[in-house]
C-alpha cells in the first residue's frame, strides 16, 4: 500500500506526518524533532561553506548575513570543523538508535517516512558545501544551452569570461558522462534560463527526487521479497549519514544513476524483462558504472526464462560484488572519495551476511569524517586527511578485488551448482 501512496509523494508524506501525531507515540515524535532540528542545523552549516568566489544574492541584509557565514567557514575554520564533527555525530546517533528501534519493532513506517520527508525537503535546498561537482553539471548542460556547443568536445576554460568560473574546480576536463545525463539536465538548464540561483536548485531537485525514486524501489523490492524486517532494512540504507550527506547536500549524480539501476532490478525480479532492461540501459547511459550489473541481469534473465528457482539473495550479492569493481577502478583511477560508495551502499539492505553489511555500514559512516581535516585547515593534502584517504584506497583495491572474485563464484553457483540440486 505504502508502495502505491508513494507515486504521490506530497500528499503521502501528509497523510505520514498526519499519522504520526495522530498515532505516534511521544518517543516517535520526539525522533522526529531531532531530526527536524539537526536538518535545520545542516542546512544552516552548509552555507559557512559557501565559496569566496561566489554570491548567491544581492540584496544587501542576505548578502550581510551570506559574508557572516562564509567567516565561519573560512575564517574559522577550529570552529567550523567542530561544527561539522558535532552534527555529523549527532545524525550517525540518530542513524544507529533509529536502526535499533527498527530491529525492536518499535517503530511505525509513517515516523520512518514522516522523518524522510522533512529530512530530505530541508536538505534539498541546502549548499554543496562538500563538493564542487554539482557546479561542473550546470556548466555542462550550459555549454549546450547557452554556448550552443557540444560539451564532449568543449571545457569550461573555453569560456574564460564565464562568471561561474569565479567558483568552479576542475575547469580544465571536458564532460565526462553519459549522453542521459545530458539528456536529463539540459531542460533543466533551458528552464533555469542562465539563473544561477534557479538552475542550482532545479538540479537540487532532481537530486532530491532521485533520492526518494531510489527509497520507493528500495522498499518496493523488501517488501515483494516477504522480509522480515522491511523497516530494519529499508533504514539501513535512507538514513545513512553518507548517503544523506552527499545524495541531498553535495548532490552527486550517482544517486540518478543508482536509482534507476535499482528500480531495473525490481522490475527484472517481477519478470518485466524489458523495462527493466530499459531501465538499467537508463541507468548506464547515465554514468557507465552500472555496466557491471549487466552480466546478472543477463544471467537471471536467462535463467528465468528457462523457469528456474533462483535464490533472489544470491542476485543482490552478485550485484554488490560486481558493483565493487566500478568502484575499484574509479578510485585507483583518481583516489578514493566518499561518495563513491553509493555504488554498493543500495544493494546493502538486500544483503543477509551480517558481516559485509555491518562493515560497510561503518566504513561509510567513518568515511564522512575525511571532510574534517579540510573543514578545520582548508588543506586537502594534509596528513590528517591523506594518511585515513590512503588507507581507504588499499581498503577499496583489496575489498573491490576479492568482491568482484566472490560475485563471479556465486553467479556461478547460481548457474551450475544449484541448478544441478
Amino acid at each position: 500500500m505504502i508502495g502505491k501512496k508513494l507515486l504521490y509523494p506530497f500528499s503521502f508524506f501528509q497523510q505520514q506526518i498526519h499519522e504520526l501525531y495522530s498515532q505516534g507515540t511521544a518517543f516517535e515524535k520526539l525522533l522526529f524533532f531531532l531530526y527536524l532540528i539537526s536538518s535545520l542545523g545542516l542546512f544552516l552549516y552548509s552555507y559557512t561553506q559557501i565559496d569566496l568566489g561566489l554570491v548567491i544574492t544581492r540584496v544587501s541584509w542576505l548578502y550581510a548575513i551570506e559574508k557572516k557565514f562564509q567567516y565561519i567557514g573560512y575564517f574559522n575554520r577550529p570552529f567550523s570543523a567542530l561544527l561539522f564533527v558535532s552534527l555529523t555525530i549527532i545524525f550517525t546517533f540518530l542513524y544507529f538508535y533509529l536502526w535499533r528501534l527498527s530491529h525492536q519493532k518499535k517503530i511505525k513506517s509513517s515516523t520512518v517516512w514522516s522523518i524522510i520527508g522533512v529530512v530530505t525537503i530541508i536538505l534539498t535546498f541546502s549548499y554543496n558545501a562538500f563538493s564542487y561537482d554539482l557546479f561542473n553539471y550546470l556548466f555542462d548542460a550550459k555549454i549546450l544551452t547557452h554556448y550552443h556547443q557540444n560539451p564532449y568536445l568543449h571545457k569550461a576554460l573555453d569560456y574564460p569570461q564565464d562568471p561561474m568560473l569565479g567558483f568552479m574546480h576542475w575547469t580544465h576536463r571536458t564532460y565526462p558522462y553519459g549522453p542521459l545525463w545530458l539528456a536529463l539536465t539540459i531542460p533543466l538548464s533551458f528552464i533555469g534560463t542562465n539563473i544561477f540561483i534557479i538552475t542550482f536548485f532545479l538540479f537540487k531537485i532532481l537530486m532530491a527526487a532521485s533520492f526518494l525514486f531510489l527509497l520507493y524501489y528500495l522498499y518496493q523490492i523488501l517488501k515483494k521479497g516477504n522480509e522480515k524486517n522491511v523497516l530494519e532494512n529499508f533504514i539501513l540504507f535512507a538514513f545513512n549519514p553518507l548517503v544523506l550527506y552527499e545524495c541531498l547536500i553535495s548532490a552527486h549524480n550517482d544517486i540518478v544513476m543508482m536509482a534507476f539501476s535499482v528500480a531495473a532490478l525490481f522490475y527484472l525480479l517481477q519478470k518485466k524483462y524489458w523495462l527493466g532492461f530499459l531501465l538499467l540501459l537508463i541507468s548506464i547511459g547515465i554514468k557507465f558504472a552500472t555496466i557491471a550489473l549487466l552480466p546478472i541481469f543477463l544471467l537471471t534473465f536467462l535463467l528465468m526464462r528457462k523457469k528456474k528457482i533462483i535464490n533472489q539473495k544470491k542476485i543482490f550479492l552478485a550485484c554488490f560484488g560486481l558493483m565493487l569493481l566500478p568502484l575499484f577502478f574509479v578510485t585507483m583511477r583518481t583516489n578514493f572519495q566518499p561518495w563513491y560508495l553509493l555504488y554498493v551502499l543500495p544493494f546493502i539492505p538486500f544483503i543477509a551476511k551480517s558481516f559485509i553489511r555491518y562493515l560497510i555500514v561503518f566504513i561509510s559512516v567513518g568515511c564522512l569524517f575525511l571532510y574534517t581535516s579540510f573543514l578545520a585547515t582548508g588543506d586537502w593534502h594534509s596528513k590528517w586527511y591523506t594518511v585515513p584517504e590512503s588507507v581507504m584506497y588499499w581498503m577499496i583495491a583489496i575489498v573491490g578485488v576479492v568482491g568482484a572474485l566472490y560475485a563471479m563464484y556465486t553467479m556461478f553457483r547460481i548457474t551450475f551448482v544449484e541448478d544441478n540440486k
